[in-house]
């Protein structure tokens, strides 16, 4: 059996690399790895294949920057050829990139069975390009991975079920597991891993790309840095924002660093008090490092994090932000619920793929 991997963000490299381990384990599996550049600074895409082990990619297609529909459109094209060329049994996506949606429609198109990672999520707000790229890859799916009830319960709404639904739990448990005694602290970081600090980070379109948005965020996070240090690792749509913005900027007592990559990130998790961010991912993660989290969306993907009372979702125009960071500074995240799986997820996706 012949697997096509295609990825092109950070996420995605951190799922791949982990499920890629136990497809190498395996005897008649092999695997094509296509990273179709999307997220293409050194931070954010090649220090992850560095540290995390990954064999450099089988295809690398460059493709990064411009618009979503010249992204999605090139990144068709171009992964058509290699599908083409590979012939592969299996097309394995991740998550809900540009990347996932392009890979996912080269597939169907070629009639080649696809699976998507991380299947279900839904955040039921179509303004997110995320939101119509899960929909669609879901959809199109032979396989779905999905790491909650709640994502079966979407995907039975939308009349997805019965056997091509697999309940596997969450592939990035596995990845905390694996790398937590890897973890490494930055060196641009000037906090000792004692010290009390708040890890924030910021990227979505929907709060870089609306002026109103950044601006009350950065107001908020400006107040938040006076009481305690906040450390920002800040993403490069995020920079492009803030050069953007007209009259405002984030202040000197804010410790804000270049992105970092999966084992820094480790290392920030495992020692910060609270996670402050809009990423999904960011807010998992905290929760499998028992950190308390406040998202700055109006919905988010992960609602049993919400339910549990480990996460809380706060509308950068609230105007209590101080308040609520009172609040869950002070929670302690210890005896938790298995929400997310037993560490197991790859097992069980690679067991699924080569069965069907």
């Amino acid at each position: 059996m012949k697997i096509a991997t295609i990825v092109g963000a950070r996420p995605q490299f951190i799922k791949a690399a982990t499920i890629s381990r136990e497809i190498s384990a395996q005897s008649g599996i092999s695997e094509v790895l296509i990273h179709t550049g999307q997220h293409f600074d050194t931070n954010m895409s090649d220090v992850f294949f560095t540290e995390l082990d990954i064999r450099k990619p089988d295809h690398h297609l460059g493709i990064g920057g411009g618009t979503h529909g010249e992204n999605t459109g090139r990144m068709l094209e171009a992964i058509e050829k290699v599908l083409i060329a590979e012939k592969p049994d299996w097309v394995l996506v991740y998550g809900d990139t540009d990347s996932t949606l392009a890979g996912a429609l080269a597939a169907v198109k070629l009639h080649i069975p696809l699976a998507h990672v991380e299947a279900g999520l839904r955040s039921f707000n179509r303004r997110m390009p995320e939101e119509i790229n899960r929909v669609l890859t879901d959809h199109a799916s032979d396989l779905l991975f999905v790491p909650t009830s709640t994502a079966i319960k979407n995907l039975a709404n939308e009349g997805i079920s019965g056997e091509k639904v697999h309940l596997v739990g969450d592939v990035m448990y596995d990845a905390t597991l694996y790398y937590k005694a890897k973890a490494r602290k930055p060196n641009s970081v000037e906090i000792s891993g004692e010290e009390q600090f708040v890890l924030c980070t910021i990227h979505r379109a929907e709060n870089t790309d609306d002026v109103a948005r950044l601006t009350a965020i950065v107001t908020k996070l400006n107040h938040l840095a006076e009481q305690t240090p906040v450390v920002l690792p800040l993403h490069p749509r995020t920079v492009a924002a803030l050069k953007r913005l007209p009259g405002v900027s984030l202040n000197s007592s804010m410790l804000v660093i270049e992105p970092v990559g999966f084992l820094e990130m480790t290392w920030l998790l495992a020692k910060c008090s609270l996670v402050l961010t809009d990423s999904g991912g960011v807010q998992k993660e905290a929760y499998f490092h028992n950190k308390p989290c406040i998202t700055l969306r109006d919905e988010t993907e992960w609602v049993e994090l919400v339910e549990a009372g480990y996460n809380r979702l706060i509308s950068p125009f609230s105007i209590d932000l101080l308040g609520h960071f009172a609040q869950m500074i002070h929670l302690t995240i210890e005896s938790k619920e298995n929400l997310y799986g037993a560490g197991d997820t790859a097992v069980r996706i690679v067991n699924a793929l080569f069965r069907n």
